[in-house]
Protein backbone atom coordinates (compact mmCIF):
# COMPACT_ATOMS: atom_id res chain seq x y z
CA UNK A 1 0.00 0.00 0.00
CA UNK A 2 1.15 3.55 -0.66
CA UNK A 3 -0.23 6.99 0.03
CA UNK A 4 -2.46 8.41 -2.68
CA UNK A 5 -1.09 11.88 -1.93
CA UNK A 6 2.26 13.16 -0.78
CA UNK A 7 0.89 15.00 2.27
CA UNK A 8 0.14 12.03 4.50
CA UNK A 9 -2.93 9.91 5.16
CA UNK A 10 -6.11 10.59 7.12
CA UNK A 11 -8.55 7.90 5.95
CA UNK A 12 -8.63 4.66 3.95
CA UNK A 13 -9.24 6.56 0.70
CA UNK A 14 -5.77 8.09 1.08
CA UNK A 15 -4.22 4.67 0.38
CA UNK A 16 -3.73 3.00 -3.00
CA UNK A 17 -2.79 -0.68 -3.41
CA UNK A 18 0.27 -1.35 -5.55
CA UNK A 19 0.42 -4.72 -7.27
CA UNK A 20 3.48 -6.83 -6.54
CA UNK A 21 4.29 -9.31 -9.30
CA UNK A 22 7.30 -11.53 -9.87
CA UNK A 23 10.35 -10.36 -11.80
CA UNK A 24 9.65 -12.97 -14.47
CA UNK A 25 6.12 -11.60 -14.88
CA UNK A 26 7.38 -8.03 -15.19
CA UNK A 27 9.82 -9.12 -17.90
CA UNK A 28 7.02 -10.86 -19.78
CA UNK A 29 4.84 -7.75 -19.44
CA UNK A 30 7.59 -5.70 -21.09
CA UNK A 31 7.56 -8.10 -24.03
CA UNK A 32 3.79 -7.71 -24.36
CA UNK A 33 4.18 -3.93 -23.99
CA UNK A 34 6.65 -3.78 -26.88
CA UNK A 35 4.39 -6.01 -28.96
CA UNK A 36 1.36 -3.77 -28.34
CA UNK A 37 3.12 -0.46 -29.01
CA UNK A 38 4.66 -1.78 -32.22
CA UNK A 39 1.23 -2.67 -33.60
CA UNK A 40 -0.54 0.59 -32.77
CA UNK A 41 -1.29 3.01 -35.62
CA UNK A 42 0.80 6.22 -35.36
CA UNK A 43 -2.29 8.41 -35.78
CA UNK A 44 -4.06 6.89 -32.77
CA UNK A 45 -5.08 9.57 -30.24
CA UNK A 46 -2.63 12.32 -31.30
CA UNK A 47 -3.12 14.15 -27.98
CA UNK A 48 -2.06 11.17 -25.84
CA UNK A 49 1.59 11.77 -24.91
CA UNK A 50 2.26 8.75 -22.67
CA UNK A 51 3.94 5.64 -24.05
CA UNK A 52 4.48 7.12 -27.50
CA UNK A 53 7.88 7.29 -29.20
CA UNK A 54 9.54 10.72 -29.17
CA UNK A 55 6.89 12.18 -26.84
CA UNK A 56 7.14 13.42 -23.27
CA UNK A 57 5.42 15.51 -20.61
CA UNK A 58 7.20 18.54 -22.08
CA UNK A 59 5.42 17.94 -25.39
CA UNK A 60 2.08 17.71 -23.57
CA UNK A 61 2.60 21.03 -21.77
CA UNK A 62 3.88 22.70 -24.96
CA UNK A 63 0.84 21.56 -26.93
CA UNK A 64 -1.57 22.80 -24.27
CA UNK A 65 0.08 26.22 -24.08
CA UNK A 66 0.42 26.53 -27.86
CA UNK A 67 -3.28 25.84 -28.41
CA UNK A 68 -4.16 28.35 -25.69
CA UNK A 69 -1.89 31.11 -27.01
CA UNK A 70 -3.00 30.54 -30.61
CA UNK A 71 -6.60 31.03 -29.58
CA UNK A 72 -5.77 34.11 -27.48
CA UNK A 73 -4.19 35.75 -30.55
CA UNK A 74 -7.70 36.17 -31.92
CA UNK A 75 -9.62 39.28 -30.91
CA UNK A 76 -12.14 39.18 -28.07
CA UNK A 77 -11.36 35.62 -26.97
CA UNK A 78 -10.42 33.78 -23.79
CA UNK A 79 -9.74 30.18 -22.80
CA UNK A 80 -10.73 27.86 -19.99
CA UNK A 81 -8.43 25.05 -18.92
CA UNK A 82 -9.94 22.21 -16.91
CA UNK A 83 -7.46 19.98 -15.06
CA UNK A 84 -9.24 16.68 -14.41
CA UNK A 85 -8.34 14.17 -11.72
CA UNK A 86 -10.19 10.93 -12.38
CA UNK A 87 -11.07 9.11 -9.17
CA UNK A 88 -9.37 5.68 -9.00
CA UNK A 89 -8.86 5.78 -12.76
CA UNK A 90 -7.33 2.32 -13.15
CA UNK A 91 -10.15 0.72 -11.17
CA UNK A 92 -12.75 1.94 -13.67
CA UNK A 93 -11.41 -0.10 -16.58
CA UNK A 94 -13.71 -2.92 -17.69
CA UNK A 95 -11.63 -5.73 -19.24
CA UNK A 96 -14.39 -6.84 -21.62
CA UNK A 97 -14.81 -3.28 -22.95
CA UNK A 98 -11.04 -2.93 -23.22
CA UNK A 99 -10.76 -6.09 -25.30
CA UNK A 100 -13.54 -4.89 -27.59
CA UNK A 101 -11.58 -1.70 -28.23
CA UNK A 102 -8.44 -3.76 -28.84
CA UNK A 103 -10.25 -5.76 -31.50
CA UNK A 104 -11.37 -2.53 -33.18
CA UNK A 105 -7.74 -1.37 -33.22
CA UNK A 106 -6.73 -4.55 -35.05
CA UNK A 107 -4.77 -6.17 -32.22
CA UNK A 108 -4.45 -9.91 -32.79
CA UNK A 109 -6.91 -12.26 -31.10
CA UNK A 110 -4.27 -14.21 -29.17
CA UNK A 111 -2.96 -11.02 -27.54
CA UNK A 112 -6.50 -9.93 -26.67
CA UNK A 113 -7.20 -13.29 -25.02
CA UNK A 114 -3.98 -13.15 -23.01
CA UNK A 115 -4.75 -9.64 -21.71
CA UNK A 116 -8.32 -10.66 -20.84
CA UNK A 117 -6.98 -13.66 -18.92
CA UNK A 118 -4.41 -11.41 -17.23
CA UNK A 119 -7.07 -8.94 -16.02
CA UNK A 120 -9.85 -11.34 -14.97
CA UNK A 121 -10.14 -13.87 -12.15
CA UNK A 122 -7.21 -12.23 -10.37
CA UNK A 123 -6.80 -13.30 -6.73
CA UNK A 124 -5.78 -10.32 -4.66
CA UNK A 125 -5.03 -9.67 -1.01
CA UNK A 126 -3.75 -6.51 0.64
CA UNK A 127 -0.95 -6.34 3.18
CA UNK A 128 -0.62 -3.28 5.42
CA UNK A 129 2.24 -3.65 7.85
CA UNK A 130 1.96 -7.17 9.29
CA UNK A 131 -1.75 -7.48 8.55
CA UNK A 132 -2.94 -9.40 5.48
CA UNK A 133 -6.51 -9.29 4.25
CA UNK A 134 -8.54 -12.20 2.95
CA UNK A 135 -8.25 -13.03 -0.75
CA UNK A 136 -10.77 -11.67 -3.24
CA UNK A 137 -11.24 -12.56 -6.91
CA UNK A 138 -11.27 -9.42 -9.08
CA UNK A 139 -12.71 -9.10 -12.58
CA UNK A 140 -12.62 -5.31 -13.00
CA UNK A 141 -9.90 -2.71 -13.16
CA UNK A 142 -6.23 -3.00 -13.97
CA UNK A 143 -3.65 -3.47 -11.20
CA UNK A 144 -1.72 -0.33 -10.33
CA UNK A 145 2.00 -0.91 -10.38
CA UNK A 146 2.09 -3.37 -13.28
CA UNK A 147 4.18 -2.61 -16.36
CA UNK A 148 1.20 -2.80 -18.73
CA UNK A 149 -1.30 -0.80 -16.68
CA UNK A 150 -0.58 2.78 -17.92
CA UNK A 151 -0.66 1.70 -21.58
CA UNK A 152 -3.85 -0.31 -21.10
CA UNK A 153 -5.55 2.69 -19.51
CA UNK A 154 -4.42 5.06 -22.27
CA UNK A 155 -5.79 2.65 -24.89
CA UNK A 156 -9.02 2.32 -22.92
CA UNK A 157 -9.53 6.10 -23.17
CA UNK A 158 -8.16 6.65 -26.68
CA UNK A 159 -11.64 7.36 -28.07
CA UNK A 160 -12.36 10.00 -25.42
CA UNK A 161 -12.37 13.07 -27.66
CA UNK A 162 -14.09 16.49 -27.65
CA UNK A 163 -17.32 17.01 -29.56
CA UNK A 164 -16.20 20.39 -30.89
CA UNK A 165 -13.04 21.20 -32.83
CA UNK A 166 -12.49 24.31 -30.71
CA UNK A 167 -11.61 22.09 -27.74
CA UNK A 168 -8.76 19.63 -27.25
CA UNK A 169 -8.04 16.98 -24.64
CA UNK A 170 -4.40 16.79 -23.58
CA UNK A 171 -3.70 13.38 -22.05
CA UNK A 172 -0.74 11.84 -20.30
CA UNK A 173 -1.88 8.39 -19.18
CA UNK A 174 -4.61 9.17 -16.60
CA UNK A 175 -3.80 12.91 -16.38
CA UNK A 176 -6.26 14.82 -18.58
CA UNK A 177 -6.50 18.53 -19.37
CA UNK A 178 -9.38 20.05 -21.31
CA UNK A 179 -8.35 23.19 -23.20
CA UNK A 180 -11.21 25.28 -24.45
CA UNK A 181 -13.98 25.08 -22.95
CA UNK A 182 -16.80 11.11 -14.24
CA UNK A 183 -14.18 12.31 -12.77
CA UNK A 184 -13.37 13.55 -9.31
CA UNK A 185 -15.05 16.96 -9.04
CA UNK A 186 -13.46 17.66 -5.65
CA UNK A 187 -9.97 17.43 -7.18
CA UNK A 188 -10.76 18.88 -10.61
CA UNK A 189 -9.53 22.47 -11.04
CA UNK A 190 -10.36 25.17 -13.58
CA UNK A 191 -8.03 27.91 -14.79
CA UNK A 192 -9.36 30.83 -16.86
CA UNK A 193 -7.06 32.96 -19.04
CA UNK A 194 -8.88 36.12 -20.09
CA UNK A 195 -7.01 39.24 -21.24
CA UNK A 196 -10.08 41.04 -22.56
CA UNK A 197 -10.72 44.51 -21.22
CA UNK A 198 -14.32 43.51 -20.54
CA UNK A 199 -13.39 40.37 -18.62
CA UNK A 200 -15.16 41.67 -15.53
CA UNK A 201 -18.23 39.74 -16.64
CA UNK A 202 -18.81 36.62 -14.59
CA UNK A 203 -17.76 33.35 -16.20
CA UNK A 204 -20.26 30.54 -15.83
CA UNK A 205 -19.34 28.09 -13.09
CA UNK A 206 -18.53 24.53 -14.15
CA UNK A 207 -20.47 21.86 -12.23
CA UNK A 208 -19.87 18.10 -12.15
CA UNK A 209 -22.71 16.08 -10.67
CA UNK A 210 -23.87 19.10 -8.70
CA UNK A 211 -20.40 19.90 -7.33
CA UNK A 212 -18.83 23.20 -8.35
CA UNK A 213 -15.35 22.89 -9.84
CA UNK A 214 -12.84 24.98 -7.92
CA UNK A 215 -11.46 27.91 -9.89
CA UNK A 216 -7.76 28.53 -9.29
CA UNK A 217 -5.28 31.27 -10.19
CA UNK A 218 -2.52 28.77 -10.98
CA UNK A 219 -2.11 25.02 -11.33
CA UNK A 220 0.84 22.63 -11.42
CA UNK A 221 0.37 20.76 -14.70
CA UNK A 222 2.74 17.81 -15.19
CA UNK A 223 5.36 19.60 -13.09
CA UNK A 224 4.95 23.13 -14.52
CA UNK A 225 3.14 25.96 -12.73
CA UNK A 226 0.70 27.63 -15.15
CA UNK A 227 -0.80 30.94 -14.00
CA UNK A 228 -3.94 32.70 -15.19
CA UNK A 229 -1.83 35.57 -16.57
CA UNK A 230 0.50 33.04 -18.30
CA UNK A 231 3.50 34.47 -16.46
CA UNK A 232 6.30 32.28 -15.12
CA UNK A 233 6.95 33.99 -11.80
CA UNK A 234 5.51 31.19 -9.65
CA UNK A 235 7.21 28.50 -11.72
CA UNK A 236 10.59 30.25 -11.51
CA UNK A 237 10.21 30.81 -7.76
CA UNK A 238 9.50 27.11 -7.27
CA UNK A 239 12.60 26.14 -9.29
CA UNK A 240 14.80 28.59 -7.39
CA UNK A 241 13.52 27.37 -4.01
CA UNK A 242 14.07 23.73 -4.89
CA UNK A 243 17.57 24.36 -6.25
CA UNK A 244 18.52 26.38 -3.16
CA UNK A 245 17.48 23.48 -0.94
CA UNK A 246 19.95 21.18 -2.70
CA UNK A 247 22.66 23.85 -2.58
CA UNK A 248 22.15 24.07 1.18
CA UNK A 249 22.43 20.28 1.38
CA UNK A 250 25.69 20.46 -0.56
CA UNK A 251 27.15 23.20 1.67
CA UNK A 252 26.14 21.32 4.82
CA UNK A 253 28.31 18.39 3.68
CA UNK A 254 31.31 20.57 2.85
CA UNK A 255 33.28 19.21 5.81
CA UNK A 256 33.33 15.74 4.24
CA UNK A 257 35.54 17.21 1.45
CA UNK A 258 34.00 15.41 -1.53
CA UNK A 259 36.04 15.28 -4.72
CA UNK A 260 35.51 17.75 -7.55
CA UNK A 261 34.13 14.95 -9.71
CA UNK A 262 31.43 14.10 -7.18
CA UNK A 263 30.50 17.78 -6.84
CA UNK A 264 30.28 18.19 -10.60
CA UNK A 265 28.14 15.06 -10.98
CA UNK A 266 25.85 16.19 -8.17
CA UNK A 267 25.38 19.61 -9.71
CA UNK A 268 24.71 18.34 -13.23
CA UNK A 269 22.43 15.50 -12.15
CA UNK A 270 20.40 17.35 -9.50
CA UNK A 271 20.69 21.14 -9.47
CA UNK A 272 21.22 21.74 -13.18
CA UNK A 273 18.38 19.37 -14.07
CA UNK A 274 16.09 21.37 -11.76
CA UNK A 275 17.04 24.71 -13.31
CA UNK A 276 16.59 23.40 -16.86
CA UNK A 277 13.36 21.49 -16.23
CA UNK A 278 10.92 22.38 -19.08
CA UNK A 279 13.28 25.24 -19.98
CA UNK A 280 12.16 25.23 -23.63
CA UNK A 281 8.67 26.16 -22.44
CA UNK A 282 9.18 28.85 -19.82
CA UNK A 283 12.59 30.44 -20.41
CA UNK A 284 11.67 32.54 -23.45
CA UNK A 285 8.70 34.04 -21.60
CA UNK A 286 10.54 34.68 -18.33
CA UNK A 287 11.41 38.21 -17.25
CA UNK A 288 14.86 39.68 -16.67
CA UNK A 289 14.21 39.62 -12.93
CA UNK A 290 13.33 35.92 -13.02
CA UNK A 291 16.45 35.10 -15.03
CA UNK A 292 18.60 37.01 -12.55
CA UNK A 293 17.08 34.95 -9.73
CA UNK A 294 18.14 31.79 -11.55
CA UNK A 295 21.59 33.24 -12.17
CA UNK A 296 22.01 34.00 -8.46
CA UNK A 297 21.38 30.35 -7.65
CA UNK A 298 24.21 29.36 -9.98
CA UNK A 299 26.57 32.01 -8.59
CA UNK A 300 25.81 31.06 -4.99
CA UNK A 301 27.00 27.54 -5.63
CA UNK A 302 30.61 26.52 -4.91
CA UNK A 303 31.67 27.30 -8.48
CA UNK A 304 35.34 26.90 -7.61
CA UNK A 305 34.73 23.14 -7.66
CA UNK A 306 32.96 23.00 -11.04
CA UNK A 307 32.02 25.09 -14.04
CA UNK A 308 28.27 24.70 -14.53
CA UNK A 309 26.23 26.02 -17.40
CA UNK A 310 24.90 29.49 -16.59
CA UNK A 311 21.59 31.12 -17.46
CA UNK A 312 22.10 34.14 -19.69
Amino acid sequence: MRWATGIGFYCLNDFRPVALTTIAMKCFEKLVLNHLTAGLPPTLDPYQFAYRPNRSTEDAVSTALYSALTHLDKSNTYIRMLFIDFSSAFNTVLPTVLITKFSELGICTSTCRWILDFLTNRPQSVRLGNQVSSTLILNTGIPQGCVLSPLLYSLFTHDCAPLYNSNIFIKYADDTTVVGQTDNATKTKELIVDFRKSNSSRHLQVNINGTEVERVFSFKFLGVHISEDLSWQQNTSALVKKAQQFLYFLRSHKKSSPSAGILTSFYRCIIESILTNYITIWYEGSTVCERKALQRVVKNGPTHHWHPTTCH
